[in-house]
């Protein structure tokens, strides 16, 4: 049996900005399925469409770019700007855990620049906890027989909401699948003009390498993605992303 990844974010687009050099080596390498899952559909994320019709766009998108992989996406159904920790998220969370049952779980940081991300990894770290714990949501999916390896991406520009620097424990070089990711990346096409409105950012594929690149600086490599390990009292302290990839 293969082992298993799954990165829990935000939004479509997320996992593609901030982890999927790291996803791509797990498949490619070792041959690990892979699953992306994202809280929301994307539902605010335009200036052209209605909420139903960018929701449907934005889950194609996802899909589309996790089978450039052979990868697995899933749609939690929560709502731009309303990810809140609270008993609907943990439940779908957790059951997404049950289901997949994976070694490694990815999520957001837990400060970034916006609070969908913070939710979204609070729910996420708890769910992780839940997953195993045989007294919660009772006579559904099996408990997970113990809790996953969990690790945070960088914030958004490796920084917090109020701009403090957020320095990753340990980064995996991404330099021989950087076209790949990139190649995920521009699965999201319906992004661009709205990336371009709000965020006044074009060419979001290009500000994804620069900040690939950047990482990769530091480390001395072309191109990677930073990490951090949640070593809380019961969690895994061996670090077994780090190890099967080899942390810089």
């Amino acid at each position: 049996m293969p082992q298993i990844a799954l990165a829990v974010l935000a939004h479509p687009d997320d996992a593609e900005f901030l982890c999927a050099g790291t996803l791509i080596r797990l498949r490619r390498e070792l041959n690990w399925e892979i699953h992306i899952s994202t809280m929301t559909p994307g539902d605010l994320g335009t200036a052209e469409f209605s909420a139903e019709e960018i929701a449907r766009i934005r889950r194609a998108e996802g899909a589309a770019a996790a089978a450039v992989i052979g990868g697995h996406y899933h749609c939690l159904e929560e709502r731009d700007l309303h990810v809140n920790y609270g008993e609907a998220a943990l439940a779908k969370v957790t059951q997404l855990l049950r289901q997949i049952r994976p070694s490694v779980v990815i999520t957001h940081s837990p400060k970034c620049y916006m609070l969908d991300h913070e939710m979204t990894s609070q729910v996420t770290r708890a769910a992780a906890f839940a997953a195993p714990v045989p007294l919660y949501l009772q006579g559904g999916l099996p408990p997970l027989e113990r809790i996953p390896h969990l690790y945070y991406c960088d914030a958004i520009e490796g920084k917090d909401a109020l701009g403090h620097e957020l320095p990753p424990g340990f980064c995996v070089d991404i330099g021989s699948v950087i076209e790949t990711k990139s190649e995920m990346l521009a699965k999201h096409a319906s992004q661009r003009n709205w990336l371009l409105k709000h965020h006044g950012m074009d060419n979001y594929i290009e500000s994804m390498r620069k900040w690939s690149a950047h990482r990769g600086s530091e480390r001395g490599v072309a191109f990677a993605e930073g990490f951090r390990q949640h070593l809380g009292h019961s969690y895994p302290q061996d670090n077994l992303l780090g190890t099967l990839l080899g942390w810089i």
